[in-house]
């Protein structure tokens, strides 16, 4: 089941956030509205992105490596490691 979290009223799931987002890009690129509507859409639209960059920040925060198996059969788990490695550096380029 998926974490919901409250956005205005109603709770909202990330699949929920992330398909409106999906849906308002997607009016945007059409360019039938007008000004006023394009602002509140283009509004809305941040709101689902925070809120999609914030479920999945989380979600990483939670992730465990799997590091080997314990003789009883148990799982070995680390705290997974979110520091870039030297190989995800930009500043090679």
């Amino acid at each position: 089941m998926a974490k919901k979290k409250k956005t205005g009223e109603t709770a909202v799931t990330f699949e929920e956030s992330l398909a409106a987002l999906e849906t308002i890009v997607a009016e945007l690129e059409d360019g039938d509205l007008g000004l006023s509507d394009s602002l509140g859409r283009y509004e809305e639209g941040v709101r689902h992105l925070k809120h999609c960059y914030s479920a999945l920040e989380n979600a990483e925060r939670t992730i465990e490596q799997l590091t080997g198996v314990e003789r009883d059969g148990s799982p070995r788990t680390e705290p997974f490691d979110d520091q870039p490695t030297s190989s995800d550096r930009s500043d090679l380029f």
